[in-house]
Formats: structure tokens, C-alpha cells, sequence
């Protein structure tokens, strides 16, 4: 029987997964790692850190399952979105990636729009240019690191990298091509007229694929460092929400994804470039040529409830934060979170944009501000299926991702929030799930992503029902929420430092 791994980089931790072609998984391995943050406003990683990391997760797969291990046929990958890797003309790294999550490129974002026009860069790349970008990092890097500018060769993704020191083929795919935002997204090509009239070298874009194309091989090299079989195929995978898509089976119409990871995220595939004319939401390739992804991208998720668990309440688990939100209503007590920690994206695209707790009084408790965060977080879930609705599309389905699809207070949340039966997968990894359906679907173990996702996806057969009464509380709070922001963002912009 033939096996398949995928990789999932992901920004806090890289996790590996082997798993049959018939679907049964062998085991998963993961391995953490850090933000680096040298100034407030920064997010990099060393990509080696995170290449080690992806190495023992895969070498500890093939040691555990070595009967499983000689079986595999291809490997894919799911990679978080957006950042910015730079290699010289020997393939080496010339600095730390600068990934989605970096604020420090408004004034870049500025400037291409005065070149361009914020239209005309608009009707291209189907989005608003946001800092974390690659357009806007990379120009970050020509106007303030011009040495190292110049010393690249190539600039990727995070997980292009990953890929390329397991084959030693360089190279990109549509849906992190495109939510590099230097990529005409209809066309399904580098934005060669824009990137011109940006003076930028267009040598350094690499050649795009789709995503189940071959990249290549596994190397002598990689055999050695992570006992994978030399010769053993790579394809390209995707960003890592179009492949949790894929590995929840959401690649037609009809069906959205609500994921809380480190950021959050509703999302749906649509066989045309769907896009807001207020370019409120991204648009990315999908995973073929005939898909494209919707996307409603919040900057807050779980990173929201990693910083109140440390750094304000010094609690100890995921688990015990929960358990005691469990404790008060729903709606807080008229506590209401706006989870802008790290700016946010949408609807605002600011990220100047704060944080708030609104409401507070003497009765509140950190059980009121647990459960306050964990509503925010899904409360901006619901900002973007509002615009969604706005567009037009329809659903029948929500399927819920990531942590939020692992606490069953988020799943009751979600349910209410976004006022309809919520979904879960059997696995909980799904952006594993679906690179290893793009490695299955690279090595014509299925003819496409739809036969690989009837196969291998398999949701629970148990969903959870909104509860009527909550929903009258959030409907309250919620519309409170969408007041916060615009009181404030004249705040916000005079309180830069934070």
C-alpha cells in the first residue's frame, strides 16, 4: 500500500503526518518554535530553526513507522501564508523570513500605491496590499537592507524553502504565489507589469505550479539528514488555508471553513476569482486551475488567548482557561473583547489597530475575560461572513478548523455566533490531511483533488446546534463590536507605540 506525508510549517510549530492511501493515519510528529521579535512592530523566523524543526518531525515519523516509512510515494506541504524568504545565488539564506504577522512595511504600502495606483494594483492582484506581505516586505528590504536586496537571488515562501532543502528545486505554487500579493490572480501569473513599474528584479520570482505538480525528488542529501528514500516524489502543496481546505473537503462551492489557529480565518473555494469590490477580504488561487479561495483573514486567534494565558493571567493550560469561561454566560456579562492585538486585516486592513476590553466593571472576572477573548475571536469570524453574505454567496455548511474546532465551547460559540450547526473533522489535522491529498493526487494514486476528498475526508457525524437563547446575547454584544472600532481608530493612530 502506498503512503503519503504531508508537512504543515505552520507559525508556531511545523507538524508531519504519514497517512495510507486509503486514508488511515500512521502517526503525526510536531515539532515548536518561536516568533523572533527584535522590535514591537517585527515578526521573523530563522528558517533553519524551522527546517531543523520540519527535519526531526519527519526523521521521527520514518524512524517510528519504518515499514509505513518505505511505502511512500510522494510528500506534499501546507505552509503558513504571505512571508518573505530570501535566498543568494548558492540557495543560502540571506536573512530571517519576514512572515504575515510584520507590521513594519506601511510606509512601502504606501509607496506602491503612489506608483501604481491603489486602484489599479487593486483590479490585479484582487486585494488590498497588507503589511506581512512579500510585495510589501520585499520592498521593505530594497529601501532599508539594499545589500541584502541585492545579494538575492530568489525570494519564496516559508514552506517553498522547507521544500527546496528536501529536493534542491526552486520553486512556487499558485495560492502562496498569490497571496503574495505581487500576482495577478486571475491570470494565474507573477504581476510582471506592476513588478516593473516597482523597479523590482524579475529575475527573483520564481517559476509558479499548481499545486499538485511534481518539484521534484527527494535528495541524497535529505535521505541523510531525515531517512527518507532518495528518489521519493515532492509536489508543490499550497498555503495552509487552502490545504486545511483540501482536508476538510472544501474544494466546490457550498461550503465554508471557520478556523481558529494562531490567526483565523472564514474561507470557501468558488470556481471563478469571487472578490469584494471594497477589497475587504483576500482572494487567492486554490489548489487547481478552475478553483479559487475567499477569504476573511483575522490577525487575532489563538495568539489572542496564547497572550492573555500568559502574560496577564499566568494560567497554566488551554484547558483550565476554557473550564472557567465555561463558568459565566454567554456574552460576559456584557464584557465585550475587540481582538485587534497584532492590527487586523479584516474588515480594516489596519494594523494600527488595538486591542479593547469594553465594559468592565467591579463584577468581572478573568473567567469574564477568557470568555469574552474566545468570543472576539469569533466575533470577527462573524465580520467576515457578513460581508460573504453581502457578496451574495451561500452556504450549507460551516465546518470549524483548527483549536476552535477541538474546545466545545469554541464549537457552541461558533454555532451561536455565526448562527448555524457547525461541523467538525474526524482529524484534526487537516492542512496535514490536505497536503498529503495533493501528494496522492501528484502521484496519480487519485485522478483529482474531488476523488482523493471523497476518500479521505471524513467529517463527524455529530454537529453542534446553535442555542437560541445565547444567540440573543450575541446578536447584542455583537453589534456593540462593530460600534468599537470606528469610536476608536482616531485613538488607535494617535497611540502608535501601543
Amino acid at each position: 500500500m502506498s503512503y503519503y506525508m504531508g508537512v504543515d510549517i505552520g507559525t508556531s510549530s511545523v507538524k508531519s503526518m504519514l497517512i495510507s492511501g486509503d486514508g488511515n493515519v500512521a502517526g503525526t510528529e510536531q515539532v515548536g518554535y518561536n516568533i523572533i521579535k527584535e522590535r514591537l512592530s517585527w515578526a521573523e523566523q530563522d528558517m533553519e530553526e524551522l527546517w531543523q524543526a520540519a527535519r526531526q518531525t519527519i526523521a521521527a515519523l520514518v524512524k517510528r513507522f519504518p515499514g509505513e516509512a518505505a511505502q511512500i510515494s510522494c510528500i506534499s506541504y501546507s505552509g503558513q501564508m504571505h512571508g518573505l524568504v530570501m535566498v543568494d545565488d548558492r540557495g543560502k539564506l540571506i536573512r530571517n523570513a519576514i512572515i504575515w504577522a510584520d507590521q513594519r512595511s506601511g510606509d512601502e504600502i504606501s509607496e506602491i500605491y503612489k506608483v501604481i495606483g491603489k486602484d489599479n494594483y487593486r483590479n490585479v492582484i484582487l486585494n488590498s496590499l497588507s503589511t506581512g506581505f512579500l510585495a510589501s516586505s520585499l520592498m521593505w528590504v530594497k529601501e532599508h537592507e539594499p545589500e541584502n536586496y541585492e545579494k538575492t537571488r530568489y525570494v519564496m515562501f516559508p514552506k517553498d524553502y522547507i521544500r527546496y532543502r528536501m529536493c534542491g528545486e526552486i520553486g512556487t505554487e499558485m495560492s502562496d504565489a498569490s497571496s503574495g500579493a505581487i500576482f495577478d490572480t486571475k491570470k494565474r501569473q507573477w504581476a510582471w507589469d506592476l513588478i516593473e513599474k516597482l523597479g523590482l528584479k524579475k529575475e527573483i520570482f520564481p517559476e509558479s505550479h499548481e499545486s499538485c505538480d511534481i518539484a521534484g525528488r527527494v535528495s541524497g542529501e535529505c535521505e541523510e539528514q531525515t531517512g527518507l528514500k532518495a528518489g521519493t516524489l515532492i509536489a508543490y502543496g499550497g498555503g495552509d488555508t487552502l490545504m486545511m481546505g483540501v482536508g476538510n473537503g472544501i474544494i466546490v462551492p457550498g461550503i465554508l471553513a471557520s478556523n481558529i489557529g494562531t490567526a483565523c480565518q472564514i474561507s470557501g473555494a468558488f470556481d471563478h476569482p469571487v472578490y469584494d469590490p471594497k477589497f475587504r477580504t483576500n482572494t487567492f488561487c486554490h489548489v487547481k486551475k478552475d478553483l479559487w479561495l475567499l477569504m476573511g483573514a483575522h490577525l487575532s486567534g489563538g495568539v489572542a488567548l496564547k497572550w492573555l494565558m500568559n502574560q496577564m493571567l499566568e494560567m497554566k493550560s488551554y484547558d483550565d482557561m476554557t473550564a472557567l469561561a465555561g463558568t459565566v454566560p454567554a456574552g460576559s456579562e456584557g464584557l465585550v473583547f475587540l481582538p485587534y492585538l497584532s492590527g487586523e486585516r479584516t474588515p480594516y486592513n489596519d494594523p494600527e489597530a488595538k486591542g479593547i476590553y469594553f465594559g468592565m466593571t467591579l463584577k468581572h472576572t478573568k473567567a469574564h475575560m477568557i470568555r469574552s477573548t474566545m468570543e472576539g475571536i469569533v466575533f470577527g469570524l462573524r465580520s467576515s461572513l457578513e460581508i460573504f453574505k453581502g457578496l451574495g454567496i451561500s452556504y450549507q455548511k460551516i465546518i470549524a478548523s483548527g483549536g476552535g474546532a477541538r474546545s466545545r465551547l469554541f464549537l457552541q460559540m461558533q454555532a451561536d455566533i455565526l448562527n448555524g450547526p457547525i461541523f467538525t473533522n474526524e482529524n484534526n489535522e487537516q492542512a496535514c490531511v490536505g497536503a498529503a491529498i495533493t501528494a496522492a493526487v501528484a502521484a496519480g494514486e487519485y485522478r483529482s483533488c474531488e476523488e482523493a476528498c471523497s476518500r479521505l475526508v471524513k467529517l463527524s457525524e455529530t454537529t453542534v446546534e446553535p442555542d437560541r437563547e445565547n444567540q440573543k446575547y450575541y446578536e447584542e454584544q455583537f453589534a456593540i463590536y462593530r460600534e468599537l472600532y470606528g469610536h476608536n481608530q482616531d485613538l488607535f493612530h494617535k497611540n502608535v507605540r501601543g
